[in-house]
């Protein structure tokens, strides 16, 4: 009992560190990681390579694949380009194999202080990331070197060495690594278990390699289990993760029974048995990255039959580019959140637009269609709002957290100016309704009072999207030249209401124009001053419309 205990708390040091030394290197990356998938282009041998460094960076293929199947649900890559990818994270996984390999527990105690130092005193965040970098390595040889000792009795234990012994057989192998790896979903860590076993002399190579074989396959369940709930495409995506790994596990049984593997392994590292599972492992992957290469086209197409395409019925109430699983990467979530927005952002200009149409021109159908639009914008506003909030729970960098707070004014913004394109409807729809008559005068300030406020929203939203600061500083001052035409138009207004010259029913629904008018070009001021905000132009954020919406 005590054996079990003691290799349960390992295993979970082991993978406490692991999950605080990727997150520090993640962090350290910052928008590295996302300049990395930037590159990713048609050129699967670029995805590989990408997936090798993701991988080794976060420490996980399970997590680097997951991260995959989210990027192809939000239409951030497509399955071709996936699949250089996971090729590319069987590799990069392999990484912490090899720093096991080196049995560094001697060191894990002063690694585990200095880490810890850096994270509490450290005065700037790059150090506190360097820190974890430092206590998570530590802290995984700790977990290491007690679930090492916690099984060091099985070394005479004949019953479990005898049991061991069957796993020479490929098929029980392939089997029992497979199923523990897909139990505690951690390729590295059942790994490392493995490597736990080796340095207490437990297993020896001729034992470890079919259950390394079928840990490669049990690390595919997270990718799968992620993959429930998605887009067919992104279920494809972990399929050929599977596929991958099934096939490669086979072609490299097939292989090794012509070559003499297992004694090439072990000249490479004489009497070092941790050392010869790392580099297995690592051998294993690589060989079958470079034989199925060539054939990712096949195993899209296979990933086709398993998943065929059927008719998806999805509501227009729906993301296009947010997924839960990118808030693992901030870099990535923050630029997927900036084009949710900007969709966000197009449909509110499109209702001002419409509208605007319609009051000057009534037409059902586009009443219809703006009403449409508002649902949509208030869907986006409410599902926006709340993965920012779940973004914002993630330890983010400060430049990650500026963007977040300015995003949440924004989309804020965003939906009073769908309000306000929402009350010009309805504005349109009683003046049809009641058929109000305007002056030409009137029909003339509104017509401009209309081009000024929507070329001011217009390149707030192109400032946004684009991080345009000189756009974003011009928009202010033109927002004060607003004020003075709906002041100058109130006036004028009223003058022609004194005259007779217009109807007083209909006066009031001009005043109302002008007020929304006017109302949204303060919010698309509000939409520049948080990109001047996030540039340190503006140390606070001006918010004009305020209590007043």
């Amino acid at each position: 009992m005590q054996m079990i205990i003691s290799l349960i708390g390992g295993l979970g040091l082991f993978l406490y560190g692991m999950k605080m030394l990727g997150e520090g290197l993640e962090k350290a990356a910052g928008n590295r990681l996302k300049r990395l998938i930037e590159v990713l282009t048609t050129n699967r041998f670029m995805g590989v390579l990408i997936g090798t460094a993701v991988s080794a960076i976060i420490q996980s293929s399970s997590a680097t694949t997951v991260m995959v199947v989210g990027f192809v649900n939000a239409g951030l890559m497509t399955l071709m380009q996936a699949t250089g990818v996971i090729m590319g994270a069987n590799i990069g996984t392999t990484v912490t194999a090899q720093l096991i390999a080196f049995k560094l527990t001697a060191i894990a105690p002063i690694a585990i202080a200095i880490g810890v130092g850096f994270i509490f005193f450290a005065p700037k965040k790059s150090l506190k990331h360097l820190g974890e970098i430092i206590a998570g390595f530590g802290i995984l040889f700790i977990g290491m070197d007690i679930m090492s000792e916690s099984m060091s009795p099985l070394r005479s234990n004949e019953q479990f060495i005898s049991f061991l012994l069957n796993f020479k057989n490929p098929l029980y192998g392939i089997t029992a690594g497979a199923i523990f790896t897909g139990i505690i979903q951690s390729s590295s860590a059942s790994i490392g278990i493995l490597q736990a076993m080796a340095f207490q002399g437990i297993v020896g190579l001729d034992v470890a390699l079919p259950i390394l074989f079928g840990m490669n396959i049990g690390t595919c369940i997270t990718a799968l289990l992620a993959s429930i709930g998605t887009s067919v495409t992104a279920k494809r995506a972990a399929i050929v993760h599977l596929t991958f790994n099934i096939i490669g596990t086979i072609a490299f049984l097939l292989i090794i029974q012509f070559i003499p593997f297992t004694e090439l392994i072990q000249s490479l590292s004489p009497g070092n048995v941790a050392r010869q599972i790392a580099n297995a492992h690592t051998i294993f992957n690589i060989v079958n990255t470079i034989l199925l290469f060539p054939f990712a086209e096949q195993l899209v197409n296979i990933a086709s039959r398993v998943i065929p395409s059927k008719p998806e019925y999805i509501s227009e109430k729906r993301f296009e580019y947010l997924d839960q699983r990118i808030l693992e990467t901030p870099a990535v979530a923050v630029v997927q959140i900036m084009k949710e927005v900007g969709r966000m952002a197009d449909l509110a200009i499109r209702n001002i637009e419409l509208s605007m149409s319609i009051f000057f021109d009534f037409d059902e159908q586009e009443q219809k269609l703006i009403y449409e639009n508002e649902e949509l914008i208030n869907f986006l506003n409410h599902g926006i709002t709340e993965y920012l909030v779940n973004l914002s729970n993630i330890s983010l960098n400060e430049e990650q957290a500026g963007e977040i707070s300015g995003l949440f004014h924004t989309v804020n913004d965003l939906e009073r100016v769908g309000d306000h394109a929402e009350n010009l409807a309805e504005l349109a729809e009683y003046k049809e309704e009641n058929r109000l008559e305007f002056s030409n005068m009137a029909i003339s300030e509104l017509e401009g009072l209309y081009d000024k406020v929507l070329g001011i929203l217009k390149d707030s939203v192109y400032a946004l999207k684009n991080d345009d600061m000189v756009m974003a500083a011009s928009i202010e001052q033109r927002e004060e030249e607003v004020d003075d035409m709906v002041k100058n138009f109130r006036e004028a207004h009223i003058e022609r209401l004194n005259k007779g010259q217009c109807q007083p029913s209909s006066a009031v629904i001009y005043l109302d124009m002008l007020n929304n008018l006017e109302r949204i070009s303060d919010h698309a001021v509000n939409i520049a001053f948080s990109v001047l905000e996030h540039s340190g132009k503006y140390n606070k954020l001006t918010i004009i419309a305020g209590q007043e919406d």
